[in-house]
């Protein structure tokens, strides 16, 4: 009887010891993915026509949307409050960086995104590049876009662009942090670019 308890209560220790080891293999990679930059590597190109790589977006905590120039509401609004706020948080302009991404590559050309920014912004940096570079990039930072016809009769004629309408917030370094929605409350916007800030 005591010899069956000991190998009971060895059998109980090694698969206890086990589990222990199972679950931090589990979650280990969790761990390791939640402290990975944000997104995919990307050369594309910025609205004053230099190289732009990912890592414009790890030197500082940054601000990101994603959005085109024909955009009718959505991103001449986003842009508009996203200027404010950083103007209200980082006066200086030097403790977080702001970029708006074209996801219409098409049509918004460095030349037309940095006249569409700088129309809002002198915070904001716009970013283009060749369309097939620029969709990759866009789904790598999980943004969801699709073309649409404004005439769905003539599927090749004028389009608009449905996308994510979210900013995107990043740590320094580049890790994943939130996001503001559209239409979220200027206090609340204004408190998560701060809390950004503080690290």
């Amino acid at each position: 009887m005591k010899t069956f308890r000991v190998i009971l209560w060895s059998a109980i220790v090694v698969l206890a010891g086990l589990l222990v080891m199972l679950t931090l293999n589990m979650t280990r990679p969790r761990q390791v993915a939640s402290e990975a930059p944000f997104g995919v590597p990307f050369e594309l190109v910025a609205q004053d026509g230099k190289p732009i790589t990912e890592q414009a977006f790890r030197d500082k905590p940054t601000a990101l949307f994603f959005g085109f120039t024909n955009c009718p509401e959505v991103c001449p609004t986003t842009l508009f409050e996203l200027n404010g706020w950083l103007h209200k948080v980082d006066p200086d302009g030097t403790k977080m960086n702001a970029f708006f991404v074209s996801i219409d590559p098409d049509r918004d050309t460095p030349e037309v995104i940095n006249q569409y920014v700088s129309n809002v912004s002198d915070r904001i940096k716009g970013i283009s590049g060749p369309p097939d570079k620029v969709r990759e990039m866009a789904k790598g930072f999980k943004v969801y876009f699709k073309k649409v016809p404004v005439d769905e009769k003539d599927p090749n004629g004028d389009y608009t662009m449905d996308h994510t309408a979210s900013v995107f917030l990043l740590k320094d370094g580049g890790k994943f942090a939130g996001t503001i929605a559209y239409g979220e409350p200027e206090d609340a916007a204004v408190k998560k670019l701060e809390n950004l800030i503080k690290g």
